[in-house]
């Protein structure tokens, strides 16, 4: 794959290691990671909880990028839930105290998180896609591939979503100080 970031990631070719079929997929997160990292390049920390007209924060957003890739990557490899992901998942939202929740380090796991399941997407084979797998606590049906291309459709909704929260938040601001 070219590294010309001026055209869109699927424009620039196959990642190299990933089956043809999940080209989508992670063409989907590499584009999000892109999108947000460059959004986010000296996003003012004060913002990061403002819900304007009461839609969710950028802190939500980053915290649920995160925390959804996880959750249905690990649903994807036939696993249930941790007791920690479980927790992540109930203080989404929920505006944390110190350093961990900076936008730098909230940007940091969201990464870290996306970098994850690119490595799973390498060991993920053709065979796997059909496979079955349950969702959720009531196991509801779906399948692996199922499960990988809802990850990225989740993860480019709620990016265009973080996209407009933080321009928001941040024009709004900088009208105050005029």
């Amino acid at each position: 794959m070219t590294t010309n970031n001026t055209e869109e990631v699927w424009l620039r070719g196959p990642v190299e290691g990933i089956i043809p079929l999940l080209q989508p997929v992670v063409h989907a997160l590499l584009q999000a990671r892109e999108e947000i990292n460059a959004a986010l390049q000296g996003f003012d920390d004060s913002l990061l909880w403002e819900k304007p007209a009461g839609t969710a924060s950028v802190g939500f957003h980053l915290q649920h990028l995160r925390g959804v890739l996880s959750r249905l990557f690990t649903y994807a490899t036939g696993d249930v839930l941790t007791k920690q992901q479980l927790l992540e998942l109930a203080q989404e939202g929920k505006q944390q105290e110190g350093e961990t929740c900076t936008t730098q380090t909230l940007l940091q796991l969201f990464n870290k998180q996306v970098d994850a399941a690119i490595t799973q997407l390498h060991t993920t084979g053709e065979s796997d896609l059909l496979q079955p797998r349950g969702v959720g606590r009531k196991q509801l049906p779906s399948n692996v591939l199922g499960l990988l291309v809802h990850a990225a459709e989740h993860t480019q909704r709620h990016t265009g979503q973080l996209l407009v929260t933080a321009k928001v938040v941040s024009y709004a601001k900088k009208s105050e100080n005029v």
